[in-house]
């Protein structure tokens, strides 16, 4: 890494070499409109006789400024080939290059007989095209099995952009806990498809798995319980920070969750402060929603919401605070909406920005507060009667935790069924009368832990179904086809495998 960091640092104009390197070609290529089997499926692709090979005389070379992007590419071709790319400029290189003409996380990649070229504004969008690529290597890459000396590359040109900013997966590590390498290996799937935010799930009824070192009992307490009891732990703040650091790498941004009022059981039996009657309940460990409440008249709890925002608010580098707000069946309106009016302020005060699940919609919201939908329609258009964008979550459509079937072993089935087509097949600027393209952030799939305790628990519900989500929230709707999508979907088995990666195998596809 270290000489791939200093050759980086030297090159100078990465404009002209490119010329340069573009007047070795010696024909030129004229590119037609093309189909590539990618995930989500970018927005124009074209297409030219010919192809780009990679071999021990390939070089790659990058901007300063995109060496992230450069040298995770770099590591996956060289983890395949089994031998190292030349750090220089060669008869055949791979280019990361800046375009400022390249807005947000778009980027656009040439393949040529003498170069493959990447170029975006950052390495965000750096970092989608080398998924992009890393889809059009043999799947065999993934699991460092490919055994070849030379690999090509169709010559292509691709320009991509995402039609949401927001392409999100909520992982509920509160009814079951998932260590810091669990969810590393989870960031890990989700990156591959372009997902750029991890919502996480931080607290229930069933545990509290962060730590919040002015309320210790917390997680010296309440972190002790899940469902079941089967899976239950939590993160030191330095491991919130590992994983958020993680993320970052992928350029995903990391949401937290702190559910409230309701959902709280967890901090009621740590903190007896916290109920009404001062009596400490008992820890929870079965599925039923809905029964317990913060206290919402007493001024230790507004200190307590307080305190907990702020500490996480501090090693947060996010821009979002979640504070639920779903299902406190428990908590009068009146006092709920008080609830959420004093949370958001306090949320904003330390300089996030708030978000929570549709309820929170009654209260006093502002065109800076995000609803994230996932039940109530007239919720969603209150929302945007208040001035404030949306996340579309539909229950019925992107709940992972929903079963594909009624045969199926793990998942619920209170918001019916969801097979991998119903996860695909729908429009969400179409979705709610009066919520348009213009009033959604993005798409976000949860999968919430009732039934899910193992990583193969997780990848069985969220794979396949989490990547026609990706392609939901990343492609332009006019190329959302569900007769392309299963064919690009079914090659998606190869990799699968070579990552050794459960799925669901759908009987709509015809897995390859």
């Amino acid at each position: 890494m270290n000489s791939f960091i200093k050759l980086v640092l030297i090159v100078v104009s990465l404009s002209t070499l490119s010329c340069n390197i573009g007047s070795q070609e010696e024909k030129k290529l004229e590119y037609l409109s093309s189909m590539i089997n990618v995930i989500p499926l970018p927005s124009e692709v074209s297409k030219a006789n010919g192809s780009f090979e990679i071999d021990k005389n390939t070089g790659i070379i990058s901007d300063i400024k995109l060496q992230n992007s450069a040298f995770f590419l770099k590591n996956f071709i060289e983890g395949g080939m089994d031998f190292k790319l030349s750090n220089s400029k060669k008869d055949k290189t791979i280019i990361f290059a800046i375009n400022d003409s390249i807005i947000g996380e778009a980027y656009r990649i040439t393949i040529s007989e003498a170069k493959l070229l990447v170029e975006s504004r950052n390495d965000k969008g750096a970092f989608f095209a080398v998924q992009t690529l890393r889809q059009l290597l043999p799947a065999s890459f993934e699991n460092k099995n490919y055994n070849n000396e030379t690999v090509k590359f169709d010559l292509l040109k691709i320009e991509d952009n995402p039609e949401y900013s927001y392409r999100g997966f909520m992982l509920d590590v509160a009814r079951h806990f998932f260590t810091v390498d669990e969810v590393k290996h989870v960031i890990d799937i989700i990156a591959m498809y372009k997902i750029n935010t991890l919502h996480l799930h931080l607290t229930d009824d069933q545990g509290w798995r962060i730590e919040i070192k002015s309320w210790p009992n917390l997680t010296a307490h309440g972190s002790k319980s899940s469902v079941k009891n089967e899976k239950a732990g939590f993160y030191t703040q330095e491991e919130y920070i590992e994983i958020q650091n993680y993320a970052k790498k992928h350029h995903i941004e990391v949401i937290p969750e702190i559910d409230m009022p309701g959902h709280t059981n967890a901090a009621l039996s740590s903190y007896p402060e916290l109920n009404c009657n001062n009596k400490a309940t008992k820890l929870y460990t079965g599925t039923r929603v809905g029964f317990s409440t913060l206290c919402t008249s007493k001024e230790i709890t507004y200190k307590f919401v307080d305190d907990v925002i702020g500490e996480l608010a501090s090693i947060t580098t996010g821009r979002y605070i979640h504070i639920g707000g779903d299902e406190s069946h428990s908590t009068k309106k009146v006092d709920y909406i008080f609830f959420i009016d004093k949370a958001r302020k306090i949320v904003e005060s330390h300089g996030k920005k708030l978000i929570g699940w549709d309820e929170i919609a009654h209260s006093d919201i502002n065109d800076e507060t995000i609803v994230q939908f996932w039940a109530k329609e007239e919720n969603a258009k209150l929302a945007v009667q208040k001035g404030a964008k949306v996340i579309l979550s539909p229950s019925d459509k992107i709940y992972l935790d929903i079963k594909y079937n009624d045969t199926t072993k793990l998942g619920l089935t209170w918001a019916g069924l969801n097979n991998v087509r119903d996860a695909y097949e729908w429009r969400p600027d179409t979705l709610i009368t009066s919520v348009n393209r213009e009033n959604i952030l993005g798409i976000e799939a949860p999968l919430w832990t009732e039934t899910v305790v193992t990583l193969d628990n997780l990848e069985y519900l969220i794979l396949p179904r989490l990547l026609g989500v990706a392609e939901l929230a990343w492609s332009n709707p006019e190329k959302i086809n569900w007769e392309s999508y299963k064919i690009r979907l079914a090659k998606q088995q190869a990799r699968f495998d070579s990552l050794r990666l459960n799925n669901y195998k759908s009987e709509l596809i015809d897995w390859e």
